[in-house]
């Protein structure tokens, strides 16, 4: 009776669209283990009994037992009511997988209500443990876009979603003996398990970037037969559509398609703007790779990217140049045989046809190139804080695997409304702040400058945000001037690119009522490599590894705790293109990029920074981090406000190398600091040799130290001071 009812219910799924792929022989199925499933929807139970190899226990939470639906479809199967704190219940389960069965245990005990992974109870990986079976991880993709789940209001519902199941192979799990805390040890593991799948099962290597933006408009796009909801905003004040941003991206890319060759590379000199993100798109649809230009570096590092990339022609706009002063910008590069194409007198030769080409484009959903994978999608450079910027090439694979690593960490949703202001020439701006909620389907909100603090803080309050990414620098300004309402709607924030000082993250909590998590990129990483999230979040670490990436840590001489990051994944780039090579990619040794951060990795994956390799100072044999000192000068002067210092390494003639300290703070000595170094039981060695006084250091325009400028300021400030004593 029980295989009947099982073949009815597997039929009457087929018939409507539910797929299940199972990645072992299920011939080979354990004789106990612990099925362990993501719960999306009141179906997923139903579904499992009727896909799921074996005959297993169904270990139903109250809300699923007290369904008459779900115990009348399962009443041949062997169902038992299971509270996942329940001590009794738990013994019970374990007893019956002892005894030689299979159970089935909803990992988060409730189905969600943001469509992706929310709280992660111990029981099964408890159950998996002493029964001494293994984890057999499921994961149910597709029921949340259904009436049958709790995500209305949040996700488009529609009447028979895709459904897609997928059981990944038996695992064994043991508990570690020497863990401390080992209930946030199992529920650790049973995250990252499922986390983990969660991301396979969503990311297609394979996609384009604007195939995937064409896959988002066509889940987020209508509501109802006729509504478009608008979904991108910028200062302008017009809110633009998925429709709109598509079609277009179609006209600017049959635009540049006639007047660029296929795999050239084209400058975008824009801030951000709706007509950037047309235009990085219009251009990628046609497989053109978009240049992000960093116009906060002045013209001649501004040339030296375009000759490094070897760019012929750069996308820019008349308002915006106007508006920047960049006037001399664009003489210089036309100048040097830079082609520069202002979009105001684009648009002007642009006919009817044109746009009606377009729009029969996005009826018929035509994709140029739906094939991403290895292929480069954007050009981004390096912010040059160790060194002379290089070109970063990234692929559409590298993009796509980030967002989808992103979005198995935090799940956004329709509702959200996400505010950046950081600049599109940065791989978080870029990336994390502008693609990532355009794919998953959020609001998003596009602001020039991240330095307009009041502005940004009112702009916050009236269109109610909820998710905000930014830099430590940012959001200390923005914390300052706000009102302690303006962020009251913020779900969660951001801060990468610099570490968050424990001041802005204590400010922001106890100001303004809002926790302020950290994450950890780099250029070449697409960006992001770790981040917390509001399921795992320790201040003070910068969370743990991304899904899908592998880590080592290389051994540093001088450091004994940790070393350095050195990773490889789908994210990281293709290779770097240097500025002596013009043009020629230089891939990664078997992918590996060293991140060139010394880091420290606790026993549940936590990952904390320790320093810069390149940012240590070598005094006579003894390594001292740079990084260590500055930190050391703000905490002696905390009570002074808000001063910059600036701390380098320069060549010395016995000790090999010496410690100079920059600062606009005049309070600042040598003396002073002596003190408090004695006074704090620190090392002698971090008391920096000279002090110089400078009206304002060298930053760059995410609010990070340009520490290559500062060293070059201070040498000259000390060969300058040789010169007079001489």
């Amino acid at each position: 009776m029980r295989k009947f009812v099982r073949f009815c219910l597997r039929t009457i799924f087929h018939i409507f669209k539910v797929r299940c792929s199972i990645d072992f022989d299920e011939s080979r199925t354990p004789k106990k283990g612990v099925y362990v499933s993501n719960h999306v929807s009141y179906l997923d139970p139903i579904i499992l009994f009727a896909f799921l190899p074996g005959d297993p226990v169904f270990a139903l939470n109250g809300h699923l037992y007290r369904s008459r639906l779900i115990r009348f479809l399962m009443r041949t199967a062997d169902i038992m009511p299971f509270n996942p704190i329940e001590p009794g219940d738990i013994k019970e389960l374990i007893a019956k997988v002892d005894s030689g069965r299979l159970c089935v245990i909803f990992a988060e005990g409730r189905i969600t209500e943001t469509g992706g992974l929310m709280k992660i109870y111990e029981a099964p990986g408890l159950v998996a443990d002493k029964s001494k079976a293994p984890l057999i991880p499921v994961w149910i993709d597709g029921p949340q876009y259904g009436y049958f789940s709790k995500t209305a209001g949040k996700l488009p519902h529609r009447p028979l979603p895709k459904v897609r199941v997928v059981v990944g192979k038996p695992r064994p799990f043991k508990l570690k003996d020497e863990l401390r805390r080992q209930r946030d040890h199992i529920s650790n593991e049973v995250y990252i398990i499922l986390r983990d799948m969660g991301f396979e099962i969503n990311y297609n290597p394979d996609i384009s970037l604007f195939a995937m933006l064409m896959k988002a408009a066509k889940v987020h796009a209508k509501k109802g037969l006729f509504r478009r909801p608008k979904f991108v905003e910028d200062v302008q004040r017009k809110p633009n559509s998925y429709r709109d941003i598509i079609i277009k991206s179609f006209v600017l890319g049959k635009y540049f398609k006639r007047r660029t060759a296929p795999e050239e590379h084209v400058g975008m000199l824009l801030p951000n703007s709706i007509a950037a993100i047309c235009t990085f798109f219009g251009l990628t649809a046609y497989s053109r790779i978009p240049v992000m230009l960093n116009f906060s570096v002045g013209a001649k590092n501004m040339l030296s990217m375009c000759k490094t990339a070897e760019v012929k022609m750069v996308i820019t706009s008349l308002t915006f140049i106007k508006m920047a002063k960049m006037e001399e910008f664009v003489e210089t590069l036309e100048q040097a045989g830079v082609k520069v194409v202002f979009l105001e007198k684009l648009a002007k030769s642009i006919g009817l046809w044109e746009k009606i080409n377009a729009f029969l484009r996005y009826k018929i959903k035509r994709v140029p190139h739906k094939r991403g994978g290895s292929r480069k999608a954007v050009i981004l450079f390096t912010s040059g804080s160790e060194g002379a910027p290089k070109a970063v090439v990234l692929s559409h694979a590298n993009i796509i695997s980030n967002i989808k690593q992103i979005s198995a960490l935090e799940t956004v949703n329709k509702r959200d409304i996400v505010f950046n202001a950081l600049p599109m020439f940065h791989s978080f701006g870029l990336v994390v702040g502008t693609l990532f909620p355009l794919f998953e389907g959020a609001k998003l909100f596009l602001y020039p400058s991240p330095l307009h603090y009041r502005v940004i803080a009112e702009l916050v309050y009236e269109l109610g945000a909820t998710i905000m990414f930014s830099t430590d620098t940012f959001f200390r300004g923005y914390g300052r001037i706000a009102h302690p309402f303006d962020f009251h709607n913020v779900r969660f924030m951001y801060g990468g690119a610099e570490a968050i000082k424990p001041d802005t993250r204590n400010m922001w909590m106890e100001r303004l009522g809002v926790k302020l998590m950290e994450g950890y990129g780099t250029t070449e990483c697409s960006p992001l490599v770790c981040a917390n999230n509001s399921i795992f979040n320790r201040f003070g670490s910068i969370g743990k590894i991304m899904p899908a990436m592998e880590y080592k840590i290389e051994p540093v001489p001088g450091i004994e705790k940790g070393g350095e990051l050195v990773v490889r994944g789908p994210n990281v780039m293709l290779g770097y293109i240097m500025p002596d090579n013009p043009g020629v990619l230089v891939p990664l040794k078997d992918g590996w990029y060293h991140t060139g951060d010394v880091v420290d990795i606790d026993e549940i994956g936590f990952v904390y920074i320790k320093d810069r390799i390149k940012r240590f100072a070598k005094i006579g044999g003894e390594m001292v981090s740079l990084n260590a000192v500055c930190e050391m000068v703000c905490n002696a002067y905390a009570g002074d406000g808000e001063y910059q210092y600036g701390v380098v390494a320069t060549p010395h003639e016995s000790k090999g190398e010496q410690i100079v300290l920059a600062t606009n703070n005049p309070n600042v000595t040598q003396e002073k600091l002596h003190n408090y170094i004695k006074q704090n039981g620190m090392s002698e060695l971090y008391l920096p040799r000279v002090v110089l006084y400078m009206e304002k250091l060298p930053v760059f325009g995410t609010g990070k130290m340009d520490n290559v400028t500062l060293k070059r300021l201070v040498m000259e400030e000390l060969d300058n001071d040789r010169s007079q004593a001489a």
